[in-house]
């Protein structure tokens, strides 16, 4: 199986599991902007994070064959430290490079003022870098949560086609298949979703705009959730195609919006040694 996994923290990661993910059948992976598990003290910290997932991340991820994309952000929880407010006006020279194939994180933490002004404004972001969004949905009230995303996402004129409406579960799955928005499924161990139920959404909604990924980070997760999911649906009666349409293709159409993935494999000869590590020929960290 080929696998694409659209939202996996891969700074939180150790290159095991690049390895372990490579073995499994991925091949590519995208990596939002997120919150790092403690304030930052400064915008400049941002900048600093975002140059290193436009650059030595990608490269790191080269060195097991796999390629790296990532989405660019203010995260909502962050929204509301008014320290970071200054990232809204850097975000634009982020997001006109090589390698961003979406807006985000996006969208809302704790549902405060800060985070939906910081929404709007990425929005229009989006829009105006002609970019697909992602967007986090509220682990708590998600309910409430997500229908405000919608309005949101409605009142901006993006086609929602373009927005990618993440941690949903079973009862916010009709509302965002209600708007034509895709649909994103986070897979853990012991909390959001888990593989069986994820099979148990396909099967009683299709296959189309469902996107799923492990969003595996710094806490109890798994980078092989994807990998997981792909045998559960196995197990229930969906055939090859079925599982490389959730699992490769529908990431691919979703995040291809931005014109920028790079999708060929990475073969052993375009690999060299930079500063003991191994990245593409010819190319270096930003």
């Amino acid at each position: 199986m080929r696998i694409f996994d659209p939202h996996i923290h891969m700074t939180s990661r150790t290159t095991d599991d690049y390895e372990a993910m490579y073995a499994a059948g991925v091949r590519a992976v995208t990596e939002p902007a997120f919150w790092l598990g403690q304030p930052r003290s400064s915008a400049a910290s941002f900048y600093d994070y975002f140059d290193s997932l436009l650059g030595w991340e990608r490269f790191r991820a080269a060195q097991f064959g796999i390629r790296h994309h990532c989405t660019i952000a203010l995260n909502p929880k962050e929204a509301n430290d008014p320290r970071c407010a200054e990232v809204l006006d850097a975000l634009p020279r982020y997001l006109a490079k090589d390698g961003v194939v979406a807006v985000g994180e996006v969208g809302f933490d704790s549902m405060t003022d800060d985070e939906e002004k910081a929404f709007v404004r990425q929005l229009d972001l989006a829009g105006e870098h002609d970019l697909p969004v992602l967007v986090h949905t509220p682990h708590r009230d998600k309910v409430e949560g997500t229908r405000r995303t919608l309005e949101l996402v409605a009142a901006s004129g993006l086609p929602p086609e373009r927005v990618l409406v993440d941690h949903l579960n079973e009862v916010t799955v009709d509302l965002v298949a209600d708007s034509g928005c895709w649909l994103g499924f986070s897979i853990y161990p012991d909390t959001k979703m888990d593989e069986h139920r994820m099979v148990r959404i396909l099967g009683d909604h299709g296959l189309d705009r469902m996107i799923v990924n492990s969003a595996a980070d710094w806490g109890r997760s798994d980078p092989l959730k994807t990998a997981k999911t792909g045998q559960a649906m196995r197990d229930a009666g969906f055939d090859e195609d079925d599982v490389d349409r959730v699992l490769w293709r529908n990431p691919v159409e979703f995040y291809g919006q931005s014109g920028r993935l790079l999708l060929d494999p990475i073969d052993s000869d375009q690999t060299a040694t930079f500063e003991g590590n191994s990245v593409l020929r010819g190319q270096r960290p930003a």
